[in-house]
């Protein structure tokens, strides 16, 4: 149970959008240390700058997380001026979809290397400087937040590198909280699963580096950043309402963190098909028109 936030040093990959930028907010409030971590340079000064005011001492790195050396260089920097971070959000993410087959090898290599790669990076450079902190004081605590997603529990279809992608890191978050309880009691991890969250990751395009940039978007690519930029737009709940979710689970130490938990009665079916060994349950079955309009819009000529 971690219930004193003030003077803690929190990382926070993504921070200059959506769940990142609103547990900055969160952090500034309870009088935390805070890194602010993005590739948006201008998003990311504003949010420095917005946090900065609100009296909260601020470190902001604009970089790639799925850089290794980028974020050793950002570790390093953190350590010197802070010591081992409380707390890392491992946060920063990029959406995209059509069908699986259509993904290039550089929407592979962009994706996972965001949303995998970035995610690992932090977890294998600050875990152990936090386990060397707990080490030498018993009363230091920490944890480790994974921004992954229901598509990480789900496999939504017409979103493949995706779902892929936010799979991988909820096996990884699973692995790293056993992997932690075998080591330490003083290191807790968790790991967020949002549902449809007004975020900026519906335009994650405008990040994308130009090395790594695509072909022209596919017919299904297009209709899905459609039907996602729809979905997201209309979400009823917002990116600080997750965001005093996330909080509350760190105080807690609630592993899995969800935004609509009333979206796991899908996992449920996916999880009886798996014991079943029945084929996998159409996942339009309660909103059946949203399938047939995919299906036309897909199969028209």
């Amino acid at each position: 149970m971690i219930t004193n936030f003030k003077g803690k040093t929190a990382v926070l990959t993504g921070a200059a959008s959506g769940f990142g930028l609103e547990c900055a907010r969160i952090g500034a409030r309870l009088g935390m240390n805070l890194v602010l971590v993005d590739v948006q340079q201008d998003a990311l000064d504003q949010a420095s700058a917005e946090i900065k005011a609100s009296g909260a001492p601020v470190l902001s790195f604009r970089l790639d997380v799925s850089s290794a050396d980028q974020m050793e260089a950002m570790g390093q920097a953190v350590f010197e001026r802070f010591g081992a971070p409380h707390f890392v959000f491992n946060n920063a993410g990029v959406g995209s979809g059509g069908l699986i087959w259509e993904n290039s090898v550089k929407d592979w290599e962009w994706v996972l290397g965001v949303n995998v790669m970035g995610v690992a990076h932090g977890v294998r450079i600050f875990t152990p400087m936090m386990l060397q902190a707990a080490a030498k004081d018993p009363s230091w605590q920490g944890h480790i937040v994974n921004t992954a997603s229901m598509a990480g529990l789900l496999n939504p279809p017409n979103m493949g590198v995706y779902n892929v992608s936010k799979h991988a890191v909820v096996s990884l978050s699973e692995t790293l909280y056993q992997d932690l309880a075998l080591v330490t009691d003083q290191i807790g991890a968790s790991v967020l699963c949002p549902f449809f969250v007004a975020t900026g990751i519906g335009q994650s395009q405008r990040n994308r580096p130009a090395e790594l940039s695509g072909d022209k978007p596919t017919k299904s690519q297009l209709i899905q950043q459609a039907m996602t930029g729809k979905a997201v737009g209309s979400g009823k709940v917002s990116a600080a309402d997750v965001a005093q979710r996330v909080f509350d689970g760190i105080a807690s130490n609630q592993f899995y963190i969800y935004s609509h938990p009333k979206a796991i009665n899908s996992v449920q079916t996916r999880l009886e098909d798996i014991l079943q060994a029945r084929n996998p349950t159409d996942p339009f079955a309660d909103k059946p028109e949203i399938g047939l309009q995919l299906k036309a819009a897909l199969r028209a000529p």
